[in-house]
């Protein structure tokens, strides 16, 4: 048989497109069992850290991811469903088969829904747009992570910023791989923990190992408590008692305060709490206000008048919504909503921080709030008005970093201490009715507690990359180009095609 020219190239062509084929299966062969991504970002946005990779590489058993996205998401959520798989399937490379995802629609199913509000994941509403009108829609947007019978939960996936922070916080408290120890002050009439927050400390209880710690015994605190807690004394702190707190703080130790300035006793009476706390904290640059806070924006309390019992919104309770929480903050940046009844308000006292000390205004009121200072009155009842010093008043403030000893015994360079204005928040009769509080508690107690590698996964943004200014004849040349240019280069490469195939046919007649 005659080969022409024509009919060898066709056979050559034939065998190359059979060559590459066979080189794209063995290539894809590989790539399947050999994971590698190339993250181009500037923060490296779409990429896990080492901590996280670490952690997931480590682990024992499989981890179940489940991620409870409704189908009916308003459009804008399409891309947040994406690239929230797109980090899941990173802890999946990584983990060595450990690492087991499933995203599931709740649809209409009563079950699932049941199950998801037993979990603390929330039913979200959505404004959608159908048949030219916006319509109110319910949905999901949560994730379980399940290790044994451990089970902690994303309650609501808004972002990717914080999302690895949050995914691997959660591995890490489902598998136990903490071992921070929190120890909380038994003395100075402190709440008490059998008694008035045993909800809060059996939380602590299933993560941290725990300790109590009396300050009127002549020794210190214990060198394995990594985390101090302070919740609601009543009984001045002795100058010995202060001493070994501020000893605390400089050896590196992280704290965490929740006390009131003032103190209420039987029918609403309140008078101010007179710890030592505030003038002490003062040396580390806050102020705790004598104070009650109150705020247009409130959470509902009940009170007994004979024998009616009556709800009403109640302004000593500051229902503190989205804009009150720092979204810079890990600890509060998911939050919601968060009642805190009969708080106090901080203040910062600039000359007292310094130049390395880092500050974070966690919690603040609505710029409708005010105070009551002196002769309480803490009748339901009564006409509310907005009256004195109006604006926003901060509940809780974090500081970190240097740190200088209240009694001249250097500085920290690595501290942490957290104040919040309130107490009562935590008390188990009110937390029964308010779970908004036991996160806000338990997410400070692990920004304190964490281990040091997960504070390194800091919260990605996106960076603005606006175009650098341009001369008129460039932006010019740029804007014909993108109108005539691609055009004239698409007919060039087309007459070239045209010529080499017409040079080929001649070729073949010769």
């Amino acid at each position: 048989m005659k080969f022409t020219k024509k009919t060898k190239q066709k056979t050559d062509f034939g065998i190359t497109v059979i060559i590459v084929i066979g080189l794209l299966v063995v290539i894809n062969f590989f790539s399947y069992n050999l994971f590698f991504r190339w993250d181009l970002t500037q923060n490296n946005d779409y990429s896990i850290s080492q901590v996280s990779k670490n952690t997931v590489k480590n682990l024992e058993d499989i981890v179940s991811v489940k991620v409870y996205f409704s189908e009916n998401l308003p459009s804008d959520y399409i891309v947040l469903r994406q690239e929230v798989g797109d980090i899941l399937d990173s802890y999946r490379n990584y983990s060595n088969g450990k690492i087991r995802v499933e995203f599931i629609n709740p649809g209409e199913d009563e079950n699932i829904k049941q199950e998801l509000m037993m979990m603390g994941i929330p039913q979200v509403q959505f404004n959608v747009m159908e048949k030219d009108k916006y319509q109110v829609v319910n949905g999901y947007l949560g994730m379980a992570i399940k290790y044994g019978d451990q089970t902690e939960v994303i309650p609501v996936v808004q972002n990717i910023q914080d999302l690895e922070y949050q995914i691997t916080l959660n591995i890490k408290k489902a598998t136990k791989q903490i071992n921070s120890v929190i120890g909380i002050v038994s003395s100075n009439l402190t709440s008490d923990i059998n008694k008035e927050i045993t909800i809060a400390y059996k939380k602590l209880q299933e993560l941290y190992q725990m300790q109590t710690v009396d300050l009127t015994q002549a020794s210190d605190i214990a060198a394995d408590v990594n985390t101090l807690i302070i919740i609601g004394p009543k009984d001045k702190f002795a100058d010995d008692q202060l001493k070994k707190l501020d000893a605390f703080l400089m050896r590196g130790g992280a704290m965490l305060i929740l006390a009131d300035g003032v103190k209420l006793g039987e029918g609403l009476a309140a008078e101010k709490n007179n710890t030592g706390l505030s003038a002490w904290l003062e040396n580390y640059g806050f102020k705790l206000n004598q104070n009650l806070v109150l705020d247009v924006s409130a959470g509902i309390a009940s009170f007994n008048q004979g024998f009616i019992t009556f709800s009403t919104p109640y302004p000593f309770w500051p229902n503190i919504k989205k804009d009150g929480f720092d979204q810079d903050n890990a600890a509060v940046s998911g939050l919601e909503s968060l009642v805190l009844p009969w708080a106090s308000s901080l203040d910062i006292i600039e000359n007292k921080i310094s130049s390395g000390t880092k500050i974070s205004y966690i919690v603040k009121t609505t710029d409708k709030s005010w105070t009551q200072e002196d002769n309480f009155n803490l009748n339901p009842q009564q006409a509310f008005s907005p009256v004195g010093n109006i604006g926003p008043k901060n509940i809780a403030i974090a500081i970190s970093g240097k740190i200088n000893s209240a009694y001249g015994n250097g500085a920290t360079e690595s501290g942490k201490l957290i104040v919040v204005g309130d107490s009562d928040f935590m008390q188990d009769g009110f937390l029964r009715g308010n779970g908004d509080g036991l996160i806000f508690f338990q997410n400070l107690a692990d920004t304190l507690s964490l281990d040091n590698d997960l504070i390194k996964i800091r919260a990605k943004s996106i960076s603005a990359r606006p175009i650098k200014e341009l001369s008129d004849g460039a932006r010019n040349f740029i804007r014909y180009f993108n109108i005539f240019g691609l055009t004239f280069i698409v007919i060039i490469l087309g007459m070239f095609r045209y010529f080499i195939r017409r040079k080929s046919r001649f070729t073949d007649d010769i």
